[in-house]
């Protein structure tokens, strides 16, 4: 143990031990994030009609009602949905953004990067607002179409930033070589520089579904009717009454969250050949 607090942390010479108050204050953290997870798992198998930590008696009776109700299993289906398609959509849009942004030489491409990134700074509650009034006027409004496209423009500055970050590591002299040896520059691109940067954008996808899946804000004002999502359900339930059955669907939201946050780390990680 001695000999590791000795040991450098990293390639400089700082040791574990002149960085111990720091892994201190990360457990703190994690323990004070993860606590209410710990919280609302046992809860979703209590017996009992109301929220109860700890349950007296163990059931399984609030995943039934989820699993066996039409109106979770169709917001469930639209949040999957709308999570996917937001997926498949921000993807190649914001891959083709943050390939345009590093490869351009004009003098305002630092302003467009910050246009870009502009759903991130803005209060959401202000996108929805706007989004719902725009939404209106075109009678998307409730629909799965106005959905994919609002949270599109939410995932897009994750999916810029991850891969523009990739990019930036990225030695373009290998696809101008291909350009060279006439190859059109869209090959080049799928053939050398895409495999290159392949981990950030199966990372970049990743998050583009966790932000549509987990969303609430916008969802409050443009989703419902025929279309809600889970978010906007569990929202109202928690308004309206404490159904134990939203910490069944939380429970089941933070396995399929943390599944996907373990694949983008495990993808993220991986090294370029």
């Amino acid at each position: 143990m001695a000999s590791w607090f000795k040991s450098p942390a990293t390639e400089t010479q700082v040791t574990h031990g002149q960085r111990i108050w720091l892994y201190v204050f990360a457990v703190i953290t994690m323990i004070l994030l993860v606590t209410p997870t710990l919280i609302v798992i046992p809860m979703s198998f209590s017996d009992s009609q109301y929220l109860e930590f700890p349950p007296q008696e163990w059931s399984s009776r609030w995943y039934d009602n989820f699993f066996g109700s039409e109106e979770w299993m169709q917001a469930a289906r639209t949040s999957i949905q709308t999570a996917i398609l937001t997926m498949l959509v921000a993807t190649p849009v914001g891959v083709a953004a943050a390939y345009g942004l590093h490869t351009s030489n004009v003098p305002f491409v630092r302003m467009a990067f910050v246009m870009m990134i502009t759903p991130m700074m803005v209060p959401l509650v202000l996108v929805a607002i706007g989004a719902f009034y725009a939404y209106v006027q075109l009678n998307i409004l409730y629909t799965v179409t106005g959905l994919v496209m609002a949270h599109t423009v939410l995932a897009l500055p994750l999916v810029v930033i991850v891969t523009g970050s990739a990019l930036k590591g990225y030695d373009m002299s290998q696809e101008q070589a291909a350009r060279s040896l006439g190859a059109p520059r869209w090959i080049a691109f799928f053939t050398v520089t895409l495999p290159q940067i392949r981990f950030a954008v199966v990372t970049s996808a990743l998050l583009a579904f966790l932000t549509s899946f987990d969303e609430v804000v916008v969802a409050m004002f443009i989703s419902g009717g025929d279309n809600p999502t889970l978010t906007r359900n569990m929202f109202n339930a928690l308004r309206d009454q404490i159904d134990p059955t939203i910490a069944a669907i939380s429970t089941l939201m933070i396995f399929v969250t943390t599944v996907m946050m373990v694949l983008a780390q495990v993808f993220g990680q991986q090294k370029k050949p």
